[in-house]
């Protein structure tokens, strides 16, 4: 039957939808990116799992669930706002099967981030190791390991298909709590710094990535919530605890020098 076919066909090839660029990119390159690859994935129909962040929901009072309506005040918020929303249509029009998957801020081993490979680099030289805006508000943080699990879940799934999901993340953590977590892993005495708005307005004068990021600073300056809930109620998932999580990326970081 239809069904059992498409289930095949997911399980047999999935399109995934992780192209980035830098940001300052971001307006040229993700709209035509989101459009061919609606069209390759149709094509091949196979289903098509974009993996986006959290910028189109914009500041939140509470903790965002997928149900949180979009209110992006930032340029690129309103982008990540506009490419879902692209891709949503096409799987109401029937062009393509999609899911979306979103994160929170990751971390793991050789990730891409805020909390990647300059943080745990200076962690392990036993360097100050620095956390924008403060280090006092709870943000929920996303183990990349965790984030793939849930990832190749959607793509697996035909019922995951047409929704956005929340990658569930461990409990939140202030910067201060993830960074000592780091350096007890990384047993290398703590040295805690805070990247203030004023000094990512100074170093964006010469950083065109720097000066892209601090639009983005709202989500460090207050807390920054994910509910995970609708993927675990789903599909039953457990998120590996911080400690652990940090603990394996620590030792990635050491075993990979200069990488």
């Amino acid at each position: 039957d239809p069904a059992s076919a498409r289930q095949a066909a997911a399980g047999a090839a999935v399109v995934y939808h992780a192209v980035n660029v830098p940001y300052q990119q971001w307006g040229a390159t993700l709209p035509p990116v989101m459009e061919s690859l609606i069209a390759a994935a149709a094509a091949a129909d196979a289903p098509l799992v974009y993996v986006d962040n959290l910028y189109a929901y914009g500041p939140v009072d509470g903790p965002m669930t997928e149900q949180t309506p979009p209110r992006a005040t930032t340029k690129k918020g309103r982008l990540r706002t506009e490419l879902a929303a692209r891709l949503l249509a096409a799987h109401e029009a029937g062009t393509v099967r999609a899911a979306i998957g979103r994160a929170s801020d990751f971390y793991g081993p050789g990730a891409n981030s805020i909390a990647g490979d300059r943080l745990f680099r200076a962690v392990l030289a036993g360097k100050k190791a620095s956390w924008p805006a403060t280090l006092d508000a709870p943000h929920s943080m996303t183990f990349l390991d965790d984030y793939a699990r849930v990832l190749a879940t959607l793509g697996e799934r035909e019922e995951a298909m047409g929704e956005i999901w929340h990658a569930p993340p461990a409990e939140p953590l202030t910067g201060r709590q993830f960074l000592e977590l780091a350096f007890a892993a990384a047993e290398t005495p703590p040295k805690l710094g805070v990247l203030t708005p004023t000094m990512v307005r100074l170093a964006g004068l010469v950083n065109p990535l720097i000066r892209e990021f601090g639009e983005m600073t709202y989500q460090f300056d207050r807390p920054f919530l994910l509910d995970g809930g609708k993927f675990q109620r789903a599909f039953g998932f457990a998120p590996t605890p911080h400690d652990a999580a940090i603990a394996r990326t620590v030792a990635w970081y050491r075993d990979h020098p200069g990488t």
